[in-house]
């Protein structure tokens, strides 16, 4: 296959430059010289690598693209695939660290490389190698003797695909893979299992040596996690591409773990096919039940006494068409821990996501008589960013390791109890730990912790009651001259974008709920590059373009670098013509609202263009800025004020009606 010139896109020339994407199109816009698209699409064109070096570098923007960057620009554009680009490049790493004495050679590595991946990997493994690109192979063979070595030249290339491409594959976050790993316990020398592997995260957070056993239905992603292992991991590693449920690689494995991510949700998992196997000793699951036949099969691969666990969505443990397989797996003692996880621990970050623990029962043992519970769901944060994972892996592990060396575990209200098998086989079987958990008695908060809430509420109406704001002055009665925020856009005073464009990861998104209620950005940037992400700066007016003009924010340090997301627009006023808390103010005013509904289109979208703004000089802005600005401090209090009253009022309800609090004695 002939060398194509390395080609970039907009978000691979921001990385490039140390810059956000919308500095790209700035560059675009602005410099005549800037070179012009040699691919892509209209809203995603890309740029010969060369020329934009050359153009950043005469621009005094970098001194030299990192080699790291190129490779990755190379395995980005390459004619076969980015799979099979890094595929090859892989290989060549893996070929150069085993066999440094290679030289690097269209004529001798690329041809070493398939004897060098079958005497790492065993015959039959899932790496399928493109025609080699001179370019590539010696670029990536150059990496290997980067800092990091080839193990971390690969992660890197490996994380920018996967970052590149984040809803192709569900994957498992690395801490989410540690406390997995941790609460499985392997010891050096056991055999783990992935039997839906992904990248292989889980594999690589057991830290105990021992042979590594992996297989995923997609055969790019195998591949990838072939390399990866063979990579980061001494000892045997056994990889294989294929459909799990329907063609299991590994039939005769005896694994002392099983760790798995299985998909969610799926109904053409081989339920007709797969009426009468062997490994569904449980009960055939439903067709909605995919989750339990995954349970099954970790099952079924395990040495007797070995334990798996297992990412689960929380419908698992109570849909009334799985109940039976649930009641045999507890009454058989299979079954061990079901743990609550917050939303936001992995992918579907909305959905809080339960892990189970399963342990293959031995022969002549007695079935134990206790399955652990334990909720998580609201006591560590919700959020992809927000959760406290120290103290999350630390109670969880504590929990589980007290009961799985005892049997038991002391009570702790509301958050985690060893509940009798007995008790949980009712006609539900409904394992879902918050619905089990809140009967225990002191679930309500402590006297301690409702005497804490209550000392900041006082002090938060403290505060909203020093901050009334100042009563103004009546005006003067002379009219002031209106514009509307679309003659200051024309005029330069301020620039308008809207939200909802970029792709891949990167920074958080401001969502129109964050804008409403002052939380940090919490969103996710969407998958397909198909328009560079607009990047939020402090000072920024952002409103919301649907639901009434109720808000109008002021970005503030905390937000700045986020990304705009859908349904809300950016003004960005120039400086020293437009001050930004006078912006914001006038837009909340209730003649703005009133426009809004009278200008909104079809389907709801509001016109901000349409908005109107009183002409005053700069340092009357300021003025009416400063007393906007109290407005929003003197509400933000408001609202922190009346999240604590709700805190304290419903932990005294729940103190009072579970018999943990009583009445105050006259």
């Amino acid at each position: 296959m002939p060398d194509t010139p390395p080609e970039v896109t907009a978000a691979g020339i921001a990385r490039l430059a140390g810059v956000g994407r919308a500095a790209v199109s700035n560059w675009r816009r602005r410099h005549a010289d800037f070179p012009k698209p040699v691919g892509g699409t209209d809203t995603s064109p890309s740029f010969d690598l060369a020329q934009i070096e050359d153009w950043l570098r005469a621009q005094g923007k970098i001194g030299g693209v990192p080699p790291r960057e190129r490779v990755w620009q190379l395995v980005a554009t390459h004619p076969a695939g980015a799979p099979a680009a890094l595929a090859l490049a892989g290989a060549v790493l893996l070929a150069v660290r085993e066999h440094p004495g290679l030289a690097v050679r269209d004529d001798d590595l690329p041809g070493a490389l398939p004897a060098v991946l079958e005497d790492r990997l065993g015959p039959g493994h899932p790496v399928r190698l493109p025609e080699a690109e001179s370019g590539l192979v010696r670029g990536a063979a150059a990496l290997a003797g980067e800092p990091g070595g080839a193990a971390g030249a690969y992660a890197f290339l490996l994380g920018r695909y996967l970052e590149a491409n984040p809803r192709q594959h569900a994957l498992t976050p690395p801490r989410l893979a540690e406390l997995m790993a941790a609460l499985a316990g392997p010891r050096d020398g056991d055999t783990v299992l992935d039997p839906a592997a992904g990248p292989a995260t889980l594999l690589l957070a057991a830290a105990a040596d021992g042979p590594r056993l992996a297989q995923d239905a997609d055969a790019d992603l195998a591949a990838l996690a072939a390399l990866r292992l063979a990579l980061e991991r001494e000892g045997e590693v056994r990889v294989a591409a294929g459909d799990t449920l329907r063609a299991d690689a590994f039939p005769s494995a005896a694994a002392d773990t099983v760790l798995c991510h299985p998909p969610f949700n799926e109904r053409n998992w081989g339920h007709d096919e797969l009426a009468y196997d062997p490994r569904f000793v449980y009960g055939v699951p439903a067709r909605t039940e995919s989750e339990l036949a995954w349970v099954q099969h970790a099952l079924a691969r395990l040495r007797d006494g070995g334990t798996a666990v297992l990412l689960m969505p929380p419908a698992a443990a109570s849909r009334r068409s799985g109940r039976r397989i649930r009641a045999d797996l507890l009454r058989r003692g299979a079954l061990r821990a079901v743990i609550a996880l917050p939303a936001g621990v992995a992918p579907p970050y909305g959905v809080p996501l339960h892990l189970w623990i399963l342990r293959r029962p031995a022969a002549r043992t007695a079935p134990p008589a206790a399955l652990l519970l334990l909720d998580g769901a609201e006591r560590y944060g919700t959020g992809r960013d927000r959760i406290d994972w120290p103290a999350l892996s630390a109670d969880t592990l504590d929990a589980w390791r007290e009961f799985d060396r005892t049997g038991a575990l002391d009570p702790r209200p509301g958050a985690a109890e060893a509940r009798q098998v007995v008790d949980l086989l009712d006609d539900d079987v409904d394992l879902t730990p918050a619905r089990r958990l809140p009967h225990t008695a002191g679930a309500a908060p402590t006297l301690a912790a409702l005497a804490a809430v209550r000392d900041e509420l006082t002090a938060t109406l403290r505060r909203t009651t020093a901050g009334v704001p100042a009563s103004p002055e009546a005006a003067d009665g002379s009219p002031l001259l209106w514009t509307t925020v679309g003659e200051l856009a024309r005029g330069g005073a301020l620039v308008m974008r809207t939200g909802g464009a970029g792709a891949g990861a990167g920074p958080a998104v401001l969502t129109a709920q964050d804008v409403l209620t002052g939380d940090a950005p919490s969103g996710v940037l969407p998958d397909g590059e198909t328009e560079e992400a607009v990047l939020v700066a402090a000072g920024d007016v952002v409103v919301p373009l649907s639901g009434g003009v109720t808000t109008a924010r002021v970005i503030g340090a905390e937000a700045a670098g986020a990304a705009l997301g859908p349904r809300l627009v950016l003004l960005r006023p120039a400086a020293g013509e437009l001050d930004a808390w006078f912006l914001a103010g006038f837009l909340r005013g209730t003649a703005n609202a009133r426009q809004a509904g009278v200008y909104a289109t079809a389907a709801g979208r509001l016109d901000v263009r349409r908005f109107q703004v009183p002409r005053l000089p700069l340092p009357v802005q300021r003025q009416y800025g400063e007393h906007f600005r109290a407005l929003a401090a003197f509400e933000e209090a408001l609202r922190a004020a009346n999240r604590l009253g709700e805190r304290l009022a419903q932990g005294l309800y729940d103190g009072l009606a579970d018999g943990t609090l009583r009445p105050p004695q006259p």
